[in-house]
């Protein structure tokens, strides 16, 4: 019996034999595959962190926010004034219903002194909310998410008859200012949390001069020197762009400035939100909203919006019924994702030495890391 079996026994031995190193190195592929996936930047696909993001960003939430922030209540917002002051209680009243802590000089509140160089200054105030980073190394790097809560306050004249004489700013920039807040809510959401901190700005006196975030790069709450990045957010809600209509894209300005551009085109393709280079306005808007300060100090800083131009811009006629919240809620998802992976990231953006116009930035990051 034993002697009959012996010839199969054989064969099955050397099938095996001869099919180990194709299997051995099968196994040795997919193990290095797989730590190549661990420590990568772009994921295969959306992880269970990104998902949980993207279920917490409402489009109802936003109409929300925008709506109580543009309405006529607040009075146009302008720096200063009662209502950019009951725009900042109603902003750290949703970071301490999120659970950040508080970041400024008094609580949330960091003070601005509108015209620096006059001791006798009006003040004003950005508002600071700090999101605790779970690794125990990475959680002293940061990453800001940040837009501008002011604008610019009540026609003084009526012009061509109208009566109403109040610039809400619902899309310039309420829609910024919920989309920092609906964002910080769903990273707040994570457990375990992103592995760096994630600070939440949101600047006044960006009307007048970018005052705000001025203010903020000469006087960090947290140093420079540990902020890996800073994303702004301005004007996401209004679809019917001067050129025609923009759905599910995002324009970034400074797009090829830093490497930062591609972690949001990742996570665009993510979310199915194109991300887009502006021909015209990539690179000469890119100073002229709030992350230029921080740019200039070295920090890898872009903005993000729908459209630069759109009916309405800094008139009476900015109101929060005209903005697309489905579409915001969309491209918020995309950028929550990429706070998200800002913050989780093996290694920090970069700025482009190889693109000219970068240079100075280039510079600036040198200088900062050579301190």
């Amino acid at each position: 019996m034993l002697r009959r079996m012996w010839p199969a026994l054989i064969l099955t031995i050397c099938g095996l034999w001869m099919t180990y190193p194709a299997a051995a190195q099968r196994a040795r592929t997919a193990k290095r595959a797989s730590k190549a996936r661990a420590v990568s930047d772009e994921p295969v696909g959306l992880t269970p962190a990104m998902r949980i993001v993207i279920g917490h960003i409402k489009a109802d939430a936003l109409r929300g926010h925008v709506s109580f922030l543009a309405s006529d209540l607040l009075e146009g917002r302008d720096t200063p004034s009662r209502g950019l002051d009951i725009a900042a209680e109603y902003i750290a009243s949703q970071f301490r219903r999120y659970g950040l802590e508080p970041a400024g000089d008094h609580e949330y509140f960091q003070n601005v002194a509108v015209r620096p160089d006059d001791p006798d200054s009006a003040k004003s105030r950005n508002v600071v909310g700090l999101l605790r980073g779970s690794d125990p190394v990475l959680k002293d790097e940061f990453v800001i998410l940040s837009s501008h809560y002011d604008h610019v306050g009540v026609e003084k004249e009526p012009k061509d008859g109208t009566k109403d004489l109040i610039f809400n700013g619902a899309n310039d920039d309420a829609s910024g200012t919920a989309s920092v807040l609906e964002v910080a809510y769903a990273l707040s959401s994570l457990h375990p949390r992103p592995r760096r901190s994630v600070i939440f700005v949101l600047f006044c006196c960006e009307e007048k001069g970018l005052r705000g975030s001025r203010w903020y790069a000469e006087h960090p709450v947290v140093p420079l020197l540990k902020t890996i990045a800073h994303l702004n957010l301005e004007q996401l809600g209004r679809t019917d762009a001067t050129e025609g209509a923009k759905l599910a894209t995002l324009n970034l300005t400074g797009f090829d400035f830093s490497t930062l551009t591609q972690t949001l085109v990742g996570a665009g393709r993510l979310t199915d939100v194109k991300v887009l280079k502006d021909e015209t306005g990539s690179d000469a808007y890119f100073n002229r909203s709030d992350n230029g300060p921080l740019a200039r100090t070295g920090i890898p800083a872009h903005t993000a919006s729908v459209a630069y131009g759109f009916p309405d811009y800094h008139a009476v006629g900015d109101e929060w019924q005209k903005l697309d919240y489905d579409n915001m809620a969309k491209v918020d998802h995309a950028i929550g994702v990429a706070v998200l992976r800002l913050a989780n990231a093996a290694a920090p953006p970069k700025w482009n030495e190889a693109y000219a116009p970068a240079a100075q930035y280039v510079e600036a990051y040198k200088k900062l890391h050579s301190k």
